[in-house]
């Protein structure tokens, strides 16, 4: 049996906040600066719920060609 996502209540709480929000992520900073410090204590592929993060992280720190 795979082990439990350790970010999986963050995640579900992002979700939950953006609903009851009409998707707007202004409102849900603050969960979703939960999930963030959550997915920086473990090592990358430890938690699938934040590879999206991982994912947007890398093209955050690319600078544009010039």
């Amino acid at each position: 049996m795979p082990q439990k996502d350790p970010c999986q209540k963050q995640a579900c709480e992002i979700q939950k906040c953006l609903q009851a929000n009409n998707y707007m992520e202004s409102k849900c900073q603050a969960v979703i600066q939960a999930l963030r410090k959550c997915c920086a204590q473990y090592p990358k592929g430890r938690s699938p719920v934040c590879s999206g993060f991982e994912k947007e992280e890398k093209l955050t720190l690319k600078t544009p060609s010039e």
